[in-house]
């Protein structure tokens, strides 16, 4: 068995990533709330990079609820990356407020993350305009 630290709240065994569970906040363990639906990144044609749990999709119609649009990041060089593992910049990305609920209606691309990535995303502070 291998044991590799990550981070004081994090540690990875056999290639697997565990979190302490008191650095979860009440926020980041909504997936219970959200009833299993999927934590998905969306890339649409003209309304630009979501994050969010996938209420709903027809055709290229997407229904997401708590979501935030991601208007930059640093730390991946892909959504592909931040789907799988997050952002390693967190204070550098600006990642706007959750909305409650969000219909985008030309969804491109659709990526699940992992657990360890929504976790990440959802610990972005909040990027807006006073």
């Amino acid at each position: 068995m291998k044991t590799t630290k990550n981070s004081p709240n994090e540690i990875e065994i056999n290639k697997e990533i565990y979190v302490l569970k008191s650095s979860i906040s009440q926020k980041a363990s909504s997936s219970i709330k959200h009833n299993k639906m999927p934590y998905v990144v969306i890339r649409t044609y003209s309304a630009g990079v979501h994050v969010g749990w996938l209420k709903e999709r027809k055709g290229k119609e997407v229904t997401l609820v708590d979501s935030r649009r991601i208007w930059s990041w640093e730390g991946a060089c892909s959504l592909s990356q931040i789907a799988i593992e997050g952002v390693k910049v967190p204070d550098k990305c600006k990642f706007s407020m959750e909305v409650n609920e969000i219909l985008l209606t030309e969804a491109i691309e659709i990526i699940q993350t992992t657990e360890v990535a929504r976790l990440n995303i959802q610990k972005v502070p909040i990027w807006k305009q006073n």
